[in-house]
């Protein structure tokens, strides 16, 4: 039982390492000795939890969209709250696009997305499609470019300084998205 209570907490900080790692170096830049060594945890561990440096990186990923995805509810009848709420949290968790990003540039189109973005995207976009059939929001763009555009809104000011604005200027980034993807949505 402490084995195993061991081998969680030991592979939790090899993930909360991992992220700040990629997170600053990127793929290619992040190095196993340094998330090995801010994770107290022997090097060989995290090539056995994990399998090799790439797979790690696929692995933080899949963890953060997973958390993105369960803290930022998808509501196709109210897209501006929506991006007001996706702002919110990507503010407070600034790794997050900085993974998408570096996920972008170094894997390439042809590595894969978490399956479970590729399968929130498509759902949203259903979604998004029957509001627009119910008229809740309009046809003006194809749900897919709706959704899309909502999406790039929503982290326009990330992942830049964002973190290191007043809070003041924050909520007028803020106030901005939401009105932005309301005149997209009226």
């Amino acid at each position: 039982m402490s084995n195993a209570r061991d081998a969680t907490a030991t592979k939790a900080r090899i993930l909360a390492a991992a992220t700040d790692e990629f997170a600053t170096f990127g793929i290619a830049g992040a190095r196993v000795d340094r998330i090995a060594a801010a994770a107290r945890a022997n090097k060989s561990l995290v090539y056995a939890y994990f399998g090799n440096k790439e797979q790690l990186f696929g692995t933080v990923l899949d963890t953060h969209v997973g958390r993105l995805l369960a803290a930022v509810p998808f509501t196709a009848d109210d897209l501006p709250g929506y991006a007001g709420r996706l702002f919110d949290y990507l503010i407070a968790h600034p790794h997050q696009l900085k993974l998408a990003t570096w996920h972008r540039l170094e894997s390439g189109a042809e590595q894969r997305n978490p399956a479970e973005l590729n399968e929130s995207l498509e759902v949203n976009a259903a979604l998004v499609a029957d509001a627009q059939r119910r008229g809740a929001v309009p046809g003006s763009f194809s749900p897919d470019d709706l959704l899309v555009f909502t999406l790039a809104l929503a982290s326009a000011w990330l992942p830049g300084s964002a973190t290191a604005m007043p809070r003041a200027t924050i909520a007028g980034h803020r106030a901005a998205v939401v009105e932005a993807v309301r005149r997209l949505t009226t």
